[in-house]
């Protein structure tokens, strides 16, 4: 469980030197320029290569604590200039960081265990999530970098837009706002050559159907969510703004740990009764992070930054989600979809305790102490619960880097 990663994961101004780095080798063929800026003024950069009018964009750092995709982005740069044919007829753009106000919170670049990786947690809430806003704010208080990443869409058309997630613990999965036929085969192929498992029950796709192991089309509006009182809705993102060009959207999940867990179809011998559990036992995890905070709020009047908003809005999501666990059937009867739901509940509480801790160190040091026992022994259990081995940092970006090609390349062949 403690292995620790061989490489490390770039910042956004290594990300923007070494777009820079392939600009200045291939003047011709790449273009860097800025796009938008930040709440707190950070620039926005978006790096082009080639110049057809199809076009592929491929957005990294839209939740900060899933860092890969900042790899995987300039791997793929890499891929398309060495390999011409990625380039016949088709233009690809990279928007560097979505969010780079939330990348310079999350500061653990080389974790080596989950507890290492929580220390230094940071996940916006949901209205200052660049991809999530539209679906929770209306449209005059979008923040900037949403306005910048539909604008850029805007401008683009693609017919693929690619953006680039990940899991901290479990397995790979792929969302599509729209099927993809043939992606699936050599997502699986991928996946087992590099030893990680396929999610093919993930909870952040519950009761989608599916067009192969792990690869789930996102349902027609009309249909409920399978968790009711969550206030955001995929279908309501800045995935779908590609839908009025004709394009689509491709979520990419890649684990920094995997769990082969996730990745069992058998028939839960019951899965409601598993459910229910997990449901309790995430009202009584958030429970005790409630207790901190309430005690710590005193001291807390001057702090209102992004770290105690995210805390504050992941806790107050854990009584409806919890009702939808237990009132609602399970929308998958498998292991994996069990075990997803395991992971998402212990998820919600332990990130908000990690956050939390952040911002009560050196305000409220007994409070801290009691976050960081938490932090410690809930990572400790959600590790040795599912297995955990690291995924090699070069692992993980190879598969998402050839996923993103097979999807750009399937996508290609059909006429929107």
């Amino acid at each position: 469980m403690s292995v620790l990663p061989e490489l490390r994961y770039p910042t956004v101004t290594e990300q923007v030197t070494a777009a820079r780095a392939l600009t200045a080798q291939r003047p011709g063929v790449c273009t860097l320029r800025q796009v938008g800026a930040s709440r707190a003024g950070r620039p926005l950069h978006l790096l082009s290569v080639g110049r057809a009018r199809r076009a592929v964009l491929v957005v990294a750092g839209a939740h900060a604590n899933e860092p890969t995709g900042s790899c995987t982005q300039l791997d793929l740069a890499r891929r398309v200039l060495e390999q011409r044919e990625l380039r016949d007829g088709v233009s690809w753009h990279f928007l560097l960081c979505a969010d780079p106000d939330g990348a310079s919170l999350h500061v653990t670049p080389a974790p080596r265990s989950l507890f290492d990786y929580h220390l230094g947690f940071f996940r916006p809430a949901g209205p200052e999530q660049p991809e999530w806003a539209p679906s929770v704010l209306p449209p005059d208080r979008l923040p900037p970098e949403t306005r910048a990443l539909t604008g850029v869409i805007d401008e683009l058309r693609p017919y693929l837009q690619v953006t680039l997630h990940g899991t901290d613990l479990g397995g790979s999965w792929v969302q599509l706002t729209r099927d993809v036929p043939g992606l699936a085969e050599p997502f699986a192929k991928s996946a087992a050559e590099l030893h990680i498992p396929v999610e093919t029950g993930a909870s952040d796709a519950a009761g989608w159907p599916a067009s192969g192991p792990g690869v789930h089309v996102m349902p027609a509006p009309g249909i409920g969510p399978a968790y009711p009182s969550l206030p955001d809705d995929a279908r309501h993102s800045t995935w779908f703004h590609a839908h009025r060009y004709g394009g689509l959207t491709a979520v990419v999940e890649v684990p920094m740990w995997a769990s082969d867990l996730v990745d069992d179809p058998a028939p839960h011998p019951a899965p409601a009764a598993a459910i229910g559990r997990l449901a309790r036992r995430l009202q009584r995890d958030a429970l005790e992070v409630t207790r901190v905070l309430d005690q710590a709020l005193p001291r807390l009047a001057d702090l209102d930054g992004p770290l105690l908003r995210a805390a504050r809005w992941g806790l107050e999501l854990v009584p409806g989600l919890a009702s939808d666990l237990l009132h609602t059937p399970p929308a998958d009867l498998t292991r994996a979809y069990v075990g997803s739901v395991d992971a998402f509940a212990r998820r919600v509480p332990l990130r908000a305790a990690a956050m939390l801790l952040r911002v009560l160190r050196g305000t409220d040091d007994r409070a801290a102490k009691q976050l960081e026992e938490l932090v410690s022994t809930w990572s400790d259990a959600f590790a040795e619960r599912f297995r955990a081995r690291w995924v090699p940092l070069e692992h993980q970006v190879e598969h998402q880097s050839r996923t993103v090609v097979a999807a750009a390349l399937h996508a290609r062949e059909r006429a929107w």
